[in-house]
């Protein structure tokens, strides 16, 4: 699942757009009786690689115990200029 909306930005920083990507993964996962440590892998693409640490520190906060497998990817753009960071997670 890709859960970065194009129309629905929340944050005008990484750690921001992370937080609110992962609050609408969590939200998915347990309407469908799931939980967060059932994530087995994540792909997180980012614009700005050098703010890393900002993606980092929001996801241990929605994360406890071993981290699912994740790559973060850099790319040039994502759908729009203030879309910083996009999540799929499995």
């Amino acid at each position: 699942m890709t859960l970065s909306d194009p129309e629905a930005v929340s944050g005008d920083n990484e750690y921001e757009q992370t937080k609110a990507v992962f609050s609408k993964i969590k939200g998915l996962i347990e309407a469908a009786g799931g939980q967060m440590a059932d994530i087995v892998k994540l792909t997180i693409f980012v614009t700005r690689i050098d703010q890393r640490a900002h993606v980092w520190r929001a996801r241990k906060e929605f994360f406890s115990g071993n981290f699912p497998a994740c790559s973060l990817v850099e790319v040039s753009s994502l759908a729009k200029p203030e879309i910083l960071i996009e999540i799929e997670a499995i």
